[in-house]
């Protein structure tokens, strides 16, 4: 059974940081790209950044490049994202995601259709100002 556990999530005052997780079992982890997203309240998921396992790439939306950072951690089929300098805007429900036997460019898993990929329950991350 593919099962991707998100937590991390909290309540943190503007220019703050927090760091996701995203536990992973059930499929290939070496053979997937893992995905976060997130979705406030009245807007649309968005995407935020992917890590491709099987080549390393790393795709970021502009939208966060420079404030989050992915990484992976194949030994505990986990993969992180540590978000710095959060704002009130980034208050959403954050979910990962994985593209199970990915097979695309590393650096673009972040751009296929959502039903592509496999999701897991959210993590309420909260920035208050």
């Amino acid at each position: 059974e593919v099962q991707l556990q998100a937590s991390g999530g909290g309540s943190v005052q503007a220019g703050g940081s927090l760091t996701l997780s995203c536990i992973t079992s059930g499929f290939s982890f070496n053979g997937s790209a893992i995905g976060w997203f997130r979705q406030a309240p009245g807007k649309e998921r968005e995407r935020l950044a992917c890590y491709s396992n099987t080549d390393g790439g790393i795709h970021y939306a502009d939208s966060v490049k420079g404030r989050f950072t992915i990484s992976s951690d194949n030994a505990k089929k986990t993969v992180s994202l540590q978000m710095d300098n959060l704002q009130p805007e980034d208050t959403a429900v954050y979910y990962c995601a994985a593209f199970i036997n990915y097979g695309g460019w590393g650096t673009l898993c972040l751009l296929y259709d959502f039903r592509s990929y496999s999701w897991g329950q959210g993590t309420q991350v909260t920035v208050s100002s």
